[in-house]
């Protein structure tokens, strides 16, 4: 059965442009348009699509409201497109708290600077999003409470490390992830006794609002990461868009490093990057948390950190917006525990308090 996508925008010209892309996979099928928030609603209700892809600024309705109503009567995947600047930034993560559950630079050229690669990767993601959703669906089918949702079959556990272990907690996520984040990390009491480093896939003009919206809703501090600045417990570190974070000891102190992303690195920041480096620099004292996104960013340096006795985690995929980065962890046999969303903060509470 194929993909049904609404398009949401007012303009017609971008209308077309997406349907036209969409339309290039067999697997895809336009279900309808809209031209502002509030048609976009209706057509939700009546259509039914398996996602929406929706602009932010259209006249009558904004898509932040629109993804609000959508949301309370008819759950539906939806994929926002974003302008790469602060204020566009500010809107999208509005969106994304609003219910939306990704989002892509409105201009193409800014996913990809080959428009065949561009429209390759903007149905790669409406194609995952359609099977997040529909695993969703199929759980609440099988009788799932809204509130305590069908988990997956858990892997054997190993024992669970002794309260306080560990000096340096890392998380990396990407589609979901915002909204994740903001669950876990609010989790967290202000005397958290380690520093938290964040990898989340975002753009370059993103992370700086995202961080300052952490940092007004958790009791711990969030800053977008700086280079050479030290770790603290109290603490959040998020990679900034662009760049590539790792870490180093100096004078028996971890820091943040930045650097420019190398030939090859396709995720700027990388969450491989980040554990590779703590793996070297703290070992057995580092737990990592794999939650939500797309592909396998993280695994290896997972696989590096296991090597030097560090700890990983695994979000469940009965609570990911996309179960990609938590499946290849744990099918590569490196998650220690496999948690659902809520179980996450408290644990981490919990084991390092």
């Amino acid at each position: 059965m194929a993909v049904r996508v609404l398009v949401v925008d007012d303009s017609g010209f971008f209308r077309r442009r997406i349907a036209e892309i969409l339309r290039a996979d067999p697997r895809l099928e336009v279900a309808g348009f809209a031209a502002d928030g509030a048609e976009a609603v209706e057509a939700a209700v009546r259509l039914r699509p398996d996602v929406v892809t929706m602009d932010v600024e259209m006249p009558v309705m904004d898509g932040i409201e629109a993804v609000r109503r959508i949301m309370a009567r008819a759950p539906t995947a939806i994929l926002m497109f974003s302008s790469l600047t602060h204020e566009g930034a500010e809107a999208t993560l509005a969106a994304l708290e609003a219910g939306a559950a990704d989002f892509l630079p409105k201009r193409l050229q800014d996913l990809a600077a080959d428009q065949a690669e561009a429209g390759r990767l903007l149905r790669e993601r409406v194609l995952a999003l359609a099977g997040g959703r529909r695993v969703q669906a199929a759980a609440a089918a099988a009788g799932a409470s809204p509130a305590v949702p069908v988990r997956a079959p858990r892997p054997r556990l190993r024992p669970v490390p002794a309260a306080g272990r560990h000096e340096l907690v890392v998380i990396g996520s990407s589609t979901g992830g915002p909204v994740a984040l903001q669950h876990v990390l609010r989790a967290l009491p202000g005397s958290f006794a380690a520093p938290v480093v964040v990898v989340q896939h975002m753009p370059a003009s993103f992370t700086g609002p995202f961080a300052g919206r952490l940092d007004r809703i958790c009791a711990l501090e969030v800053r977008e990461a700086a280079d050479r600045e030290p770790l603290a417990p109290g603490r959040v570190a998020l990679a900034p868009g662009g760049r590539q974070l790792y870490l180093e000891r100096t004078d028996g102190a971890l820091r943040v490093r930045l650097r420019d992303p190398r030939p090859g690195e396709h995720y700027k920041p990388s969450v491989d990057v980040a554990l590779a480096s703590a793996a070297e620099t703290a070992g057995a004292g580092t737990l990592a948390v794999i939650m939500t996104g797309m592909g396998a960013d993280g695994r290896e340096g997972a696989r590096r950190l296991k090597a030097r006795g560090g700890t990983v985690w695994a979000q469940d995929e009965a609570s990911c917006v996309i179960y990609g980065m938590p499946r290849a962890v744990v099918e590569a046999g490196l998650a220690d525990r496999v948690l659902a969303l809520e179980e996450i903060g408290p644990a981490l509470a919990a084991d390092v308090c």
